[in-house]
């Protein structure tokens, strides 16, 4: 039996074309991180093309056919918490059954998040012409977003704070805390993040007991719902807060909205 021609325009034999298969598909099978990419960029690194006289795309086609993707890579990471199953339990069970006369927030913060300012003033579109905007931009600091989203109404507290330390964050505790009805008890889920244990924050607790915390297992932040709400904030950051001249602004707008 005989197989594929090479470049020279001779047959080769079906077993010297299974032996070549089986070689591209280990290959595909052992890439490391580092050389992972778009699967054009794969195949034509690839160092077997040019020592057995195969092409990038017959790479390809054999990864293809084999359902090989090492272009790919999925991330994951795995909880050492001793009481995950616990913690989990705890957590889904105030999403999918609150207790009565609560308010159950879902809280964290985004800290990093730059506020800048395009040097000229754009353009709005019109028939024929998009947007314009310059490319380059002027800083003016970083900000720290502080959001808790009632899981039930869907609503959001959210303000903007310098700094990301226990102190900012017992005051946007009592931001919330007069947000919510005072004849509510509020149960809030949160990580393990180290301002969140800090002992001034144990005293506020002890001062507010209408106020519960319930921590996430270790590494599970996507237990965590307003995360959900940070990811479809991220894409419009930019064009919403390029307008921003700083931080204080910043943080007006978001207490505002």
């Amino acid at each position: 039996m005989w197989g594929s021609f090479d470049e020279q325009g001779t047959r080769k034999p079906a077993l010297q074309v299974a032996g070549l298969v089986s070689r591209v598909r280990g290959e595909g099978t052992s890439r490391r991180l580092g050389e992972v990419g778009r699967p054009e960029r794969v195949s034509r690194v690839y160092p077997g093309t040019k020592a057995v006289g195969i092409s990038p795309s017959s790479v390809r086609r054999i990864w293809k056919g084999h359902g090989l993707q090492p272009h790919r890579v999925r991330a994951f990471k795995l909880s050492n918490d001793a009481k995950f199953a616990e913690k989990l339990k705890e957590v889904v069970g105030l999403y999918i059954d609150p207790p009565a006369h609560a308010v159950v927030l879902s809280l964290d913060e985004k800290s990093q998040i730059q506020a800048l300012d395009r040097t000229q003033p754009g353009l709005p579109m019109k028939k024929g012409r998009c947007a314009t905007m310059t490319h380059d931009y002027k800083r003016h600091g970083t900000t720290t977003l502080f959001a808790a989203l009632d899981i039930l109404e869907g609503k959001v507290i959210g303000r903007c704070m310098q700094r990301h330390r226990h102190q900012e964050f017992i005051r946007f505790l009592n931001t919330v805390a007069r947000e919510v009805p005072a004849d509510k008890t509020i149960h809030v889920v949160l990580d393990n993040y180290a301002t969140h244990k800090h002992p001034k924050v144990h005293g506020w607790l002890a001062r507010h007991p209408r106020v519960t915390f319930h921590f996430t297992p270790t590494s599970c932040s996507w237990a965590n719902v307003v995360e959900g709400w940070f990811a479809r904030l991220t894409p419009t950051t930019p064009q919403a807060w390029r307008l921003h001249i700083d931080c204080r602004a910043a943080d007006r707008q978001v207490a505002g909205a």
